[in-house]
């Protein structure tokens, strides 16, 4: 019921820094640190896949170099980690990165790449496009942004597309307040088991951080007059 959700395209950074397969560890390093970034994504360079995502490369894929720098690990923990032992003995992009990535398209919706996120347990996505080229990326700060909507903007939807269709013919009754993202319904209605409803409703409305629901339904109505 309430307006189009908001997508990834609208949040994501579209400026990415990426590495070609045949970088270097310096390499990758140095353009983490002078982007001030955790990952990047490792891109083909040439052919008919260039500018398709085929990896990331991130902090922890780097570790492992300094981790067993002054430590052999025994055969156990070699078995038990070999990813680990085997990314402490390259050099090159295309042996240190995580592929495949994860990727999303640029119409995904940030609920769906924040579910995606909490799976998988990572802190970004890069966002494709069908070809598999690189488009952004977006981060958890980035699925955040939605919680800056100013206050009268999600009242003003709220209003709109919430109470302007439930209560058609009564919505002059309903008053749509918001505080710091936190939205108050209150006023009389007809019909109580559209209380429920509003509240849901308006809690679905993305940038909203709770709802406090305070309508009442008249006497008559309730009773099944």
């Amino acid at each position: 019921m309430t307006s189009s959700p908001r997508l990834v395209r609208d949040v994501m950074t579209r400026i990415v820094v990426s590495v070609t397969p045949l970088a270097e560890f310096k390499e990758i390093v140095a353009v983490m640190k002078q982007w001030r970034v955790t990952a990047v994504p490792v891109i083909e360079g040439e052919g008919a896949g260039a500018g398709r995502v085929i990896g990331v490369v991130s902090e922890a894929d780097l570790l492992p170099k300094e981790e067993f720098r002054d430590h052999d690990p025994g055969l156990i923990e070699q078995m038990r980690r070999l990813g680990d032992t085997s990314k402490a003995g390259s050099i090159l992009a295309r042996d240190l990165m995580t592929a495949p990535p994860v990727t999303v398209r640029p119409d995904t919706t940030l609920s769906r790449a924040a579910r995606l996120m909490a799976e998988r347990h990572i802190k970004r996505l890069l966002v494709v496009d069908p070809d598999g080229t690189l488009q952004g990326i977006v981060s958890r700060a980035d699925l955040l942004k939605v919680f800056l909507r100013p206050d009268g903007e999600l009242a003003d939807e709220i209003r709109r597309e919430v109470v302007g269709r439930l209560f058609p013919l009564a919505q002059h009754r309903v008053r749509v307040d918001v505080h710091h993202g936190v939205v108050t319904l209150s006023g009389g209605i007809l019909d109580a088991s559209l209380i429920p409803v509003a509240a849901r409703l308006a809690r679905a409305v993305e940038g909203v951080v709770d709802v406090n629901c305070a309508l009442t339904a008249s006497a008559a109505r309730t009773a099944g007059a």
